[in-house]
């Protein structure tokens, strides 16, 4: 599985960070980075709450 963000929707509020602080970080510069771009299958259920919880829904994930 893939991490897939669509920086343009993306507004930084960490909520994925939250969900997934293992995935995703926003910096100091409020920026999000994504950690793991293909992140291992034990982390799925924390990247499918971190898709399911952004507001924008900037995140998606690819097979």
């Amino acid at each position: 599985m893939k991490v897939v963000v669509d920086f343009d929707k993306c507004n930084s509020n960490a909520v994925c960070q939250a969900a997934a602080p293992e995935i995703f970080e926003v910096r100091a510069d409020n920026f999000l980075y994504v950690l793991q771009e293909t992140p291992p299958e034990s982390l799925r259920a924390k990247l499918e709450a971190a898709v399911r919880g952004c507001p924008n829904k900037a995140i998606r994930i690819e097979e």
